[in-house]
């Protein structure tokens, strides 16, 4: 394999023969500023809780211990009861894994435990979740006890002396499960469910990553860096279409890759440096992608259509290869696009002795960035009904960004991660309540002297996809609402504490307790084009089943100001533009692995030029794009028209089956005949909207990986008396101001 290193170098330091699939940028070993930048790094990260010490560690590996005691206890018991031979039962064995942060060694103060059971071939998964369940149910030092069965990935939840574990469960086609297993063989896939792999999966990409890298130390610490970074800037959440855990990990390793000598204050301003000039949609890849001829999908976007569509493609290395950040949008790319060249330039002044560490993380000004938000409010009557249905409400925002992007008005949708207790002016006492903010960037208006905008359409094909799951589930109880208002910048008073809305210099202490969400400081978003227009809107929430509109917000005039455009930079005309079809026709020529045989006839293809400051993953000869493409892909996604028209509904419900998206499908509003009409201001009903179909091609969610994704029923939205859809508007009136 490419990844394994053919000598050692002193100090520890490897590798002569390059990792992944290219070779280094440098090989340059560290100096003594490097390791004096490395201390003063750590130092920075201490205040923040990112180290525990090592008290703590042994703590963890206590409980792990007591656990893989109790799983082969557990394991011995189902034997016997399945009348295996007594020679075989004490033989037969079991086994905890750890994945995740803990398994790669970047876990914080008081994180979770990601890990997996695995079990022999006679020990079913009905077993984990009824007898397992039942024997954790017994045991004294475990609490907060949870199955969720039917997960897209099944996994059993609780506390065990203080600490959170998230257990997964995987049986494996052996006879007994032996101390020393390893994973991370391709063969242990072998006849097995598609719920195993998944469970699988964690525990298999991590141990690559580990084995990819040059210098696990380095990487540890560069990842806390990064980590720490991006949950601070508010670009950490695969949930809300920005990155997870495991593609920080997958990027900070390519990094280690290029820089395998470099310690990580070094790898810390290369990792800002690289993907602040990487050409997405290329790929990053580990190593070169394996066919394993066990006939499961993994991501080729010569082979799937859908692969040509993912707009920050980010590999795992283990098989079945998968993108690990099919949530991220248009709009999350170019935030998280402009954090990393802020990034950049701060690590620069770190660098040159300008700046310290500190500012590196300090959060950004989310709540004085933009000039519009949207309230989004989930509530419910019990604390346990609102714990339940703001995981699910979280879970669907990214629907609602989607449908943003797409209004021909809205340049930018930037959601912020961290969510809000309700303020006990905007609730009713008994109700507990969370509160989201998405910032909006609007279009300029050029040669229009006004333009109306609808937002109604928008919220409510997001809150008719959120009702109907909860139906799905049968989560959905008497109290659990939705509501979206727009607000401008000068409102948030109304539902924030002032420390947030009024920015001030604060201290590493001060931040270190304040919120880690917000946005970037974008040189080319910094200023919104709303500077001069007149608001219609009367802030009437756009209201759930059951509820009453709230209070309006007070109405203050929208100026519109002809300012430059917010829309992301083109790329340069003069770039070669290879297409995805010949990347991977590249990459898998120089795989070990034979390459996949099957090759549909070549549709659009996609720009994947890496920049040539960094070293590439792959090149390849210019090839044309045809019309439109570029545009869809690398730039913002097809716009509709924000006024929806009624006679293509038809259409959009076939356009829905067709875009079937595995994890969520993005349902559209049924006829208004199961609507009843609220009676505050603004009250439009569905059939007085007229409706555009949402366009087949989705750069942005509509199209997935089947292996990575979980339907939701495309039943109707409840029709009750007691889930009623209220259909108030959100719409505002911008004017063009000479």
């Amino acid at each position: 394999m490419s990844s394994s290193p053919r000598s050692t170098m002193p100090g520890g330091q490897q590798p002569q023969k390059h990792y992944g699939i290219t070779s280094a940028i440098s090989l340059a070993p560290p100096r003594d500023i490097d390791h004096e930048y490395t201390k003063k790094l750590c130092d920075a990260m201490k205040p923040f809780g990112v180290f525990e010490d090592e008290e703590e560690l042994n703590h963890r590996l206590a409980v792990l211990g007591k656990l893989n005691n109790f799983v082969k206890e557990w394991i011995a018991e189902i034997s016997e009861l399945k009348n295996l031979p007594p020679s075989a039962i004490s033989c037969v064995g079991g086994k905890i894994f750890t994945f995740g942060s803990y398994r790669l060694g970047v876990h914080t103060k008081g994180a979770d435990i990601d890990a997996l059971c695995v079990a022999p071939r006679h020990v079913e998964r009905a077993d984990f979740f009824q007898s397992f369940f039942e024997k954790l149910k017994q045991h004294e030092e475990i609490k907060d006890l949870r199955a969720v069965e039917d997960a897209f990935v099944p996994v059993i939840k609780f506390k065990f002396d203080g600490i959170e574990i998230d257990l997964l469960f995987a049986r494996l086609a052996l006879q007994s499960i032996p101390d020393n297993l390893d994973l991370r063989g391709d063969s242990i896939l072998r006849n097995l469910d598609i719920r195993c792999i998944r469970s699988l999966n964690g525990c298999r990409v991590t141990d690559e990553i580990l084995y990819l890298v040059p210098n696990k130390e380095n990487f540890r610490l560069t990842l806390r860096a990064i980590k720490l970074w991006a949950k601070r800037r508010g670009i950490y959440s695969n949930m809300l279409g920005f990155l997870g855990g495991v593609s920080w990990a997958m990027l900070v390793a390519r990094t280690c890759q290029l820089y395998p000598n470099a310690v990580a204050a070094t790898l810390v301003h290369k990792f800002f440096l690289v993907f602040s000039k990487w050409e997405w949609p290329n790929p990053v890849l580990l190593k070169q992608p394996e066919d394993s001829n066990l006939n499961l999908p993994v991501w080729d976007p010569r082979v799937n259509p859908s692969d040509r569509y993912h707009l920050m493609p980010i590999i795992t290395p283990a098989y079945p290869q998968q993108n690990s950040t099919y949530n991220v949008s248009t709009s999350t790319r170019t935030i998280m696009s402009e954090e990393f060249k802020y990034g950049l330039s701060v690590t620069d002044e770190i660098l040159q002795g300008k700046a310290e560490w500190p500012k590196l993380f300090e959060p950004p000004s989310f709540f004085q960035k933009y000039k519009h938000y949207i309230v989004l409010t989930a509530s419910a009557s019990t604390e346990e009904n609102h714990l339940e249905w703001i995981g699910l409400v979280e879970s669907k925002i990214r629907v609602l960004v989607g449908n943003l992007e797409r209004n021909e008005y809205i340049t930018l949708a930037h959601v912020n991660p961290q969510s809000f207790p309700g303020s006990k002016e905007n609730r009713n006492e008994n109700e507990f309540v969370s509160m989201w903010f998405i910032g909006i960037i609007f279009k300029k208006v050029e040669n229009a002297e006004s333009v109306n905008i609808d937002l109604t359409y928008d919220i409510q094909s997001f809150t008719d996809t959120v009702y109907r799951q909860a139906n799905n589930i049968n989560m959905l109880k008497d109290g659990m609402k939705i509501e979206a208002t727009h607000v401008k910048k000068r409102q948030l008073h109304q539902y924030l504490p002032p420390e947030l809305v009024q920015r001030k210099k604060r201290s590493i202490a001060e931040l270190n307790r304040s919120s880690n969400g917000g946005s970037s400081k974008r040189i080319s978003l910094d200023s919104s084009h709303l500077d001069s227009s007149r608001d219609t809107d009367s802030g009437t929430p756009f209201n759930s089943p059951t509820c009453k509109p709230s209070k309006p917000c007070q109405k203050f005039p929208l100026h519109f100001s002809p300012a430059s455009s917010a829309a992301p930079a083109a790329q340069d005309e003069g770039m070669s533009i290879p297409s995805v079809n010949e990347l991977m026709d590249l990459i898998f020529e120089r795989a070990e692995e034979p390459p996949v045989k099957a090759k549909p006839p070549s549709p659009p293809a996609i720009p994947t030029a890496l920049s040539g400051d960094v070293a590439p993953d792959a090149t390849s000869s210019p090839k044309e794009e045809p019309n439109g493409v570029e545009d869809s892909v690398n730039g913002a996604p097809a716009k509709r028209p924000h006024s929806p028209v009624e006679e293509d509904q038809a259409k959009r419900h076939k356009d829905a089956e067709v875009r079937r998206d595995l994890t969520f499908k993005e349902p559209y509003p049924p006829s208004s005949d199961c609507y009843a009409h609220g009676e505050g201001a603004n009250v439009i009903s569905h059939s007085g909207s007229k409706a555009k179909p949402i366009p087949t091609i989705d750069t942005s969610r509509t199209q997935r990986l089947p292996s990575m994704e979980l339907p939701d029923a495309s039943s109707p939205l409840p029709a009750s008396n007691s889930c009623r859809v209220v259909k108030n508007s959100i719409k505002l009136a911008l004017n063009r101001h000479k």
